[in-house]
């Protein structure tokens, strides 16, 4: 599984973190900025970058960082094949990932505190898709939801 990281002005400093985290645990990731702190970029420019890889990849995950993390989340479920979704807390994210095989993690960096930001990360990482038929369905229902926009 290859990660793929994102990061406006707001989320860069805990994507640099992220990026240690993922170091350390053997992860292999590719960072698409910021690569530099830059008041002035967008997060738009980062989510653009990682969610067509990821939707690209059935295999591929990415965290994706923002103040708020509803820009980066928005911006994300823009293409097909996309399933971001801003993290609560671990076991959201759990759910998340066993459920609907969430592949882009969101999130908050001005609400995250980073032990939250650790767990959900490592969490998603290590969660797999159940793949229960009703789980699924709703996926094919999505495809087709997308088909159909």
């Amino acid at each position: 599984m290859k990660i793929y990281l994102g990061a406006d002005h707001r989320g860069y400093v805990l994507k640099e973190k992220i990026k240690a985290w993922l170091s350390g645990w053997k992860y292999s990731f590719e960072d698409y900025g910021a690569y530099k702190y830059d008041q002035m970029d967008d997060y738009t420019s980062y989510a653009e970058k990682v969610a067509p890889v990821v939707a690209d990849d059935i295999h591929a995950r990415g965290i994706l960082i923002c103040g708020s993390g509803v820009g980066v989340d928005v911006a994300a479920n823009k293409f097909d094949g996309v399933r971001a979704s801003i993290g609560k807390n671990k076991e959201q994210v759990r759910a998340g990932r066993n459920d609907d095989n969430m592949n882009i993690l969101v999130i908050a960096a001005d609400f995250t505190r980073d032990e939250e930001a650790k767990e959900m990360v490592k969490v998603f990482l290590e969660t797999e898709f159940s793949r229960e038929d009703r789980y699924k369905k709703r996926l094919d229902d999505i495809a087709k939801i997308e088909d159909n926009n």
